[in-house]
């Protein structure tokens, strides 16, 4: 059985194959300090563990991060959801504003003309710039990083991304 379960590992996970080192970045080229820099100052699209991990903060309650992590991650029954797994009809996926949009989880929090507008209201009202990522995890860094590099003034915009959402 032994040398059956080493078959089986040696052709799904290709154990065989010898470890070595990666720059995952520059998969064609070696590290180097420039690409370090490189990568750590680019304005690429923020991952969603990178989010996800924001939405933990330990002035909010707990059910406030539970439903921000399940929002990152698509898992609020919107009609969208809701029509997927088969609980709603297809004619019934459009948004409850009446907007006569399809109600996802990116339509309600950015796009949508009734909800989304919240940004803009908040944004003036704490004299902040618009933040119009495209993405909610990335809005969510965004909004969150838009104060500056202070660690405070990011936490405060934390904690009113999480109190809009």
């Amino acid at each position: 059985m032994k040398e059956g379960g080493n078959d089986l590992l040696e052709r799904f996970l290709g154990v065989a194959l010898d470890d070595r080192w990666q720059w995952q970045p520059d998969l064609d080229k070696c590290y180097t300090v420039r690409g370090a820099y490189q990568l750590s100052t680019a304005q690429d699209a923020v991952t969603l563990d990178t989010a996800a991990g924001f939405v933990w903060h330990s002035q909010v309650p707990l059910k406030v991060s539970i439903h921000a992590w399940r929002l990152l991650r698509d898992r609020l029954p919107t009609k969208a959801n809701l029509v997927y797994r088969g609980i709603l009809t297809l004619e019934a996926h459009f948004c409850v504003s009446g907007c006569g949009a399809v109600e996802s989880v990116q339509h309600l929090f950015i796009f949508c003309s009734t909800f989304g507008f919240l940004w803009s209201l908040v944004s003036s009202w704490i004299s902040s710039s618009l933040v119009t990522a495209q993405i909610l995890s990335d809005h969510f860094v965004q909004f969150t990083m838009s104060a500056g590099g202070l660690r405070a003034r990011r936490s405060f915009m934390q904690l009113i991304w999480l109190a809009c959402v």
